[in-house]
């Protein structure tokens, strides 16, 4: 190759080793306006950035066109250089525009942004609008700390944005579980928490939500296998929600996760689809059980009262009449000791006034009435036998 090819290259090569260097500090240098979120200074740094390079350009393009030869003269003619200053105008306007893209970044209300520089813990941002040092250097994390999240067990629902919520792929696994009777059950559970302490979320515990819902299916088995198919199907949905949250919180704190478990709340339990019709009948026939129970009970409420009230009522009667008799008989005593008394002062009156009144109050109701003289030796003949024979004659 011919000596001009051999420095028409190496002029080539180092004019874009220059153009790659000046770049480079032109970067740097608006990098670190940026990293003092002064957007005053971040413009004027852009400028006077920019016109240092096409000045240290220009330069060293016409330092490079007279150390070369003819071949070399070609390359930095006016024609040429133009357009290469132009491509770089427009390179060094794109880097600034990435720049800035990647240098700015917004909070939302709900949530906060954690800083990490060079992927160590830098500082906390709140919500609006701030800036970051670029190209890699800052790494901002957003976490929803004033959202609650949730985490759903045997099912999920589509369109969720927390890439925890729930696994699509072993639905039947996760909702499949022993009872203490060694009988199985299909529990959906839905686990809401927040996030409350960021840093420990973040750097505490590699993978939080995934080490959240296994925490929260290890409390849900042995919670639920604690107790029979038939308290977890029917009545003990509510002390196995308390007991679950309770256990989840518990261990929560221990693991440093940084969140707090607001509530655990049961979906749908059922039995294993294979034995589901057989319990669905089992079911219908406990259920029919109560409702005659209750009918019995609401008959017994109805009857028994009544009874009950009638029972008192007769109880009341039965004691007046009693106290009744007893005063009639108490009275009928005083009175005829008040008699007897009088007797025992005069008994030849008292005998004769009592035959009186004895006789006012029988002869006013009989029809005829005889009077017979003691000395009388035959009665007959004064009684009128037969008055109708006696009218025949």
């Amino acid at each position: 190759m011919p000596a001009s090819g051999w420095t028409h290259s190496f002029s080539s090569m180092l004019s874009i080793s220059i153009v790659k260097i000046e770049l480079w500090i032109f970067g740097c240098e608006l990098c670190l306006h940026i990293g003092s979120e002064d957007v005053d200074g971040i413009a004027m740094a852009g400028n006077d950035a920019l016109d240092n390079f096409l000045k240290q350009l220009k330069g060293s393009k016409g330092r490079s066109g007279r150390g070369g030869g003819g071949s070399s003269g070609t390359f930095v003619s006016t024609g040429g250089n133009g357009s290469f200053l132009g491509m770089g105008a427009l390179i060094a306007l794109g880097l600034i525009a990435y720049t800035l893209y990647t240098a700015a970044y917004t909070v939302p209300s709900d949530s906060v942004g954690i800083v990490q520089r060079f992927g160590a813990y830098s500082t906390e941002r709140t919500s609006g609008l701030h800036f970051k040092l670029p190209m890699g250097i800052d790494k901002v994390t957003i976490l929803p700390v004033k959202r609650q999240l949730k985490q759903e067990f045997g099912f999920f629902t589509s369109g969720a944005t927390n890439t925890s919520q729930a696994r699509s792929n072993d639905l039947a696994q996760q909702s499949q579980m022993v009872t203490g009777d060694l009988n199985a059950a299909l529990v959906e559970w839905v686990v809401q928490y927040r996030i409350s302490e960021p840093l420990k979320y973040l750097f505490e515990v590699r993978n939080p939500g995934e080490t959240l819902r296994d925490l929260s299916e290890s409390v849900m088995r042995e919670v639920v296998g604690d107790r029979t198919v038939d308290e977890v199907i029917t009545i003990g949905r509510q002390e196995i929600e308390d007991e679950a949250l309770v256990n989840m919180q518990d261990l929560v704190g221990k693991y440093a996760i940084g969140v707090s478990i607001d509530q655990v709340q049961l979906k749908n339990i059922n039995p294993p689809r294979p034995v589901q019709e057989s319990f669905n009948e089992v079911n219908q026939a406990q259920q029919e059980k109560e409702s005659l129970i209750n009918r019995a009970r609401r008959e017994y409420n109805k009857v028994i009262p009544l009874a009950e009230g009638e029972k008192d009522q007769r109880i009341r009667a039965a004691d007046g009449y009693r106290l009744k008799r007893i005063n009639e008989a108490e009275g009928d005593v005083s009175r005829f000791n008040a008699v007897f008394t009088e007797y025992k002062k005069a008994p030849d009156v008292t005998r004769r006034r009592i035959y009186i009144e004895t006789l006012q109050e029988v002869l006013p109701g009989l029809d005829s009435k005889i009077i017979v003289d003691d000395n009388s030796q035959q009665i007959l003949p004064l009684m009128h036998l037969n008055p109708g024979q006696e009218n025949l004659r």
